[in-house]
């Protein structure tokens, strides 16, 4: 099964549209020493001509037309993408859905919850059902093991949150758990595993013991400090209290998953302030020599 990156920044992309902080500015002049990324997708295939979508981003059709393997084929309107796993309601993760609207049949799978969201509390998804067979919602549970496009996926529940614009009404309602969802990805007919964890806010020891068998971690590299994003115009909130595990610092990341030696770990959702993204930075090269890598767009692998 081969994994391809898509895009690997977090919500905004870098350099984000409103953004002038110093990586966006020195991007955009031309003197930084790093690339552009889209916001965080991830794509697999363990067959020819299918692919499934983890995530929907809202890059999902830039995303597409860079990747060769995700064109319509054969002079027809059609499209190699079957299935897309929505780990949360956050709308970097759900708004690809609605670029996916051309009369073109698959599946989503999501928790019941967030379907419930996406479904019945915004008419707008309503372009996802103009035909018969359009869509088809699979509910994941979060006790069970699921199948999408080769692979056989279990869930991590994850420490979070509900997006801020989920109404008291259908939170109370809602199971937390199924708030935000990491996953095990394992191809079907045998092989390694990879986690993909990019909104982690806390990483348990039941959680460190999973991961140690792992051979890939794609783990949250939204922030480098708590910090950090309180720094940014708007934003009064932490990392942690935004669920995001910082990467630095006591508890953060690079300390907490030290005992990991078997897996190859990746830095993905990676934010447009990050110090990391800069390749000539001090945090970069901490990064690096702590056994990570910076996940960018195009980046592949194999299971």
């Amino acid at each position: 099964m081969r994994l391809r990156i898509l895009g690997s920044a977090a919500g905004g992309g870098f350099p984000q549209w409103n953004c002038a902080c110093p990586n966006c500015r020195r991007l955009r002049e031309g003197k930084f020493a790093g690339t552009a990324r889209t916001q965080a997708q991830l794509a697999w295939t363990a067959a020819p001509g299918q692919w499934t979508l983890l995530n929907a981003s809202p890059d999902l059709h830039a995303q597409i037309e860079a990747t060769p393997e995700l064109w319509p084929r054969d002079g027809t309107r059609n499209s190699p993408i079957s299935d897309v796993i929505v780990p949360s309601a956050e709308v970097d993760q759900t708004l690809g859905l609605l670029l996916l609207r051309e009369f073109h049949s698959f599946r989503v799978h999501a928790t019941a919850s967030v379907r419930k969201i996406l479904t019945e509390d915004n008419s707008l998804f309503g372009v996802l059902a103009r035909f018969a067979g359009q869509v088809c919602w699979k509910d994941i549970l979060l006790d069970e093991h699921f199948s999408a496009g080769g692979a056989r996926l279990e869930v991590l529940p994850l420490p979070g949150t509900f997006p801020g614009f989920v109404s008291a009404s259908r939170l109370a309602e809602s199971n937390p758990a199924e708030a935000v969802i990491g996953l095990l990805i394992s191809p079907e007919s045998g092989g390694g595993t990879l986690a993909f964890l990019p909104g982690a806010g806390s990483v348990s020891e039941a959680l460190l013991e999973r991961l140690q068998a792992c051979d890939v971690v794609l783990f949250d590299g939204t922030f480098w400090s708590d910090a950090e994003p309180s720094r940014i115009p708007g934003v009064t909130r932490t990392a942690r209290q935004m669920g995001h595990l910082p990467i630095s610092g006591a508890g953060g990341s690079l300390e907490r998953l030290a005992t990991l030696e078997r897996p190859r770990k990746i830095l993905i959702h990676i934010n447009n302030t990050n110090p990391i993204l800069d390749e000539e930075s001090v945090e970069h090269r901490r990064v690096r020599e702590s056994g990570w890598e910076v996940a960018w767009d195009g980046m592949e692998m194999t299971l």
